[in-house]
């Protein structure tokens, strides 16, 4: 195993220069954030209370994009809200369906930068995968993701903005109670690292877990970390989402190469951090990744390291095969030896389950359609280059 990678440092992101002349965000307010707004608009504080759950109605369980289809509010309202406010979300620059039903969606947003949501039908369920960052500052060496220069944090409103936009393909907007939805679990597993994003990841996912909102259940929303360990207490204290961890090696010698976040956070310090985890319960178990990379992680001595780690830890082992991408240097498992290590695991008493590759036909392995894109436009830069050359 030759990748290297540079260990990755603590990233503070700049926030972004907000324009003057741009209307703010009605999607980034919290319900109490909104009902202040109201006030300094001129709203009766009589009102305010009823104003701020019409809109949060609107937006959240009828999906309204405009303030004039707002139609239970006067126009002279409509207009007040139009002068102050706008509804902005991301913007669709492509989606694919793949045959088994999933769908990629590359989304627009503000600036131009582009990042991606997955969402994956299942029988019981239907998960969509949302991103937290506009590229990555981890550069795990078999994640296509990693190769992705961190462009910024997405704001909350971005964030909530890709569970808007799937709703809306997916025609989920004014269920009846009760009603089966189709976008019923979020994933913080697309581009990014949640928790170098802490602050904007809590507000989103407050107004997804809000109950006259989105009302997601925390326990049916999961963030997934590469082991920043000074957050993880803080998360499940203010968010109190499910945890998974991709940990993806049962050694610091490996996983120092596959997760270079762990050479600043070990193996025993993260999973330390994971025994202290807010809500852990046998009823709320931790997820652990795992990657399986043929002759690098995936032997039955790893597999037993990996139960005698997490010993104690009321977890399950979502087991990965590899998907490769050109220059990863990595291959996948043998099928019969991911089947192999799992057992070894499910004998101890942890789920083991093997995550069956989905949307494969439309390249829907986290990262490759951003990768795609820009790609694209390195050619055509290469192309102008070459012209001008001449």
């Amino acid at each position: 195993m030759t990748n290297k990678a540079p260990i990755t440092p603590d990233v503070i992101t700049m926030p972004r220069k907000v324009d003057a002349n741009i209307l703010p965000n009605i999607i980034v307010l919290q319900r109490s954030t909104l009902a202040n707004a109201l006030a300094e608009i001129g709203i009766p504080t009589k009102q305010i209370k009823m104003r701020t759950a019409q809109i949060w109605q609107w937006i959240y369980v009828k999906g309204i994009k405009s303030f004039s289809d707002m139609t239970n509010l006067s126009k002279e309202f409509q207009n007040l809200l139009i002068q102050n406010f706008s509804i902005t979300r991301p913007e669709i620059v492509t989606r694919q369906i793949s045959k088994d039903g999933t769908r990629k969606y590359l989304l627009r947003v503000t600036g131009g930068h582009e990042v991606e949501a997955v969402y994956i039908p299942e029988k019981d369920r239907g998960t969509l995968c949302i991103s937290s960052q506009i590229g990555c500052t981890l550069t795990c060496t078999f994640c296509h993701t990693g190769t992705q220069k961190l462009v910024r944090n997405l704001t909350p409103a971005e964030i909530v903005g890709q569970i808007l936009i799937a709703r809306d393909d997916l025609e989920e907007w004014d269920k009846a109670a009760g009603e089966k939805r189709n976008v019923s679990n979020i994933v913080l597993m697309g581009m990014g690292e949640p928790l170098y994003n802490t602050d904007n990841v809590r507000d989103a996912m407050l107004i997804a877990m809000d109950n006259e909102g989105i009302a997601l259940s925390r326990r049916r929303i999961t963030l997934s970390t590469s082991g920043v360990v000074p957050e993880i207490f803080r998360a499940g204290e203010e968010i109190g989402c499910m945890l998974a961890i991709s940990f993806h090696a049962t050694t610091d010698e490996v996983r120092d190469i596959l997760v270079p976040i762990n050479r600043k956070h070990k193996i025993t310090e993260l999973l330390e951090a994971c025994r202290n985890y807010p809500k852990l319960s046998n009823s709320e178990r931790i997820t652990f990744e795992y990657v399986m990379l043929k002759n690098v992680n995936d032997s039955d001595a790893d597999a037993r390291r990996l139960v005698d780690l997490i010993s104690g830890i009321p977890a399950k082992i979502n087991l990965i095969p590899f998907n490769p991408w050109p220059g990863s240097g990595y291959e996948r498992s043998d099928w019969k030896r991911i089947e192999a290590f799992g057992d070894i695991v499910n004998k101890a008493g942890y789920a083991s389950p093997i995550r069956r590759p989905r949307g494969e036909d439309i390249m829907a392995a986290c990262g490759q359609l951003k990768s795609e894109t820009q790609r694209s436009k390195k050619s055509a830069r290469q192309m102008a280059e070459d012209v001008k050359g001449q």
